[in-house]
């Protein structure tokens, strides 16, 4: 099969869309991880990269307000990471929704392997509290990040997610502009091996959960 290297970047815009409140950021490409994928993948709700990305270096806040270094807590388990945040008027609770409903599909025993993280790309309005409220109306095991902006970007970018300091719209709204994409991060190696756009559905994160828990390819 033929290959082709994308700019991460690149790549993600080609395969979700951008929306004026939860769309891919601004920015020069020359920073940004390279990732080679199958040429034929675009047909398929998930990306399985070539080129797995390294999970990001991070070490924020949790919605008890405890510390939570990403690395550690989540070594040798499948996870999931998402950037968003919860005034986002579609895609991030649909992102999430989607998630947690396809979860539900799993064994208690797949349930307890899988960790689901979401970090917020708006840390001044989600504090750890605003932040835990949101996530117990979609599932309460989903793990909730804040923390400094200027290190939640750093890490999104080592991922290449794009995401913007949030910002006024023309109507005096504020608004974060970021990436849509879900990483999925295998247990085997801990490496971001598979890539799922905005467009992914319930029936998509049902079908492939099972073998993400097993460092599988979906």
């Amino acid at each position: 099969m033929r290959k082709k290297t994308f700019a991460a970047a690149a790549l993600l815009a080609a395969a979700t869309l951008t929306l004026s409140a939860c769309g891919s950021g601004s920015g020069a490409d020359s920073d940004r991880p390279v990732t080679v994928v199958s040429e034929d993948s675009s047909q398929q709700a998930a990306t399985v990269l070539d080129k797995p990305f390294e999970k990001p270096d991070l070490v924020l806040t949790d919605t008890q307000g405890k510390k939570y270094d990403l690395r550690e807590q989540t070594a040798g388990k499948p996870t999931l990471v998402y950037f968003g945040y919860t005034h986002c008027p579609d895609v991030c609770p649909l992102t999430m929704n989607n998630i947690a409903v396809a979860k539900k599909q799993l064994s208690q025993a797949e349930q307890d392997k899988l960790r689901i993280v979401f970090v917020t790309t708006d840390p001044e309005r989600d504090t750890p509290a605003a932040l835990g409220k949101w996530l117990k109306g979609i599932d309460p095991q989903i793990v909730g990040l804040t923390g400094d902006f200027d290190t939640v970007q750093a890490g999104a970018r080592t991922l290449g997610i794009s995401i913007d300091p949030p910002s006024k719209d023309k109507n005096g709204k504020i608004v974060s502009t970021h990436g849509t994409q879900v990483i999925a991060f295998s247990p085997k190696s801990d490496a971001g091996y598979v890539l799922y756009g905005e467009d992914a559905t319930v029936e998509d994160y049902t079908k492939d959960l099972p073998k993400l828990i097993k460092g599988q390819n979906p």
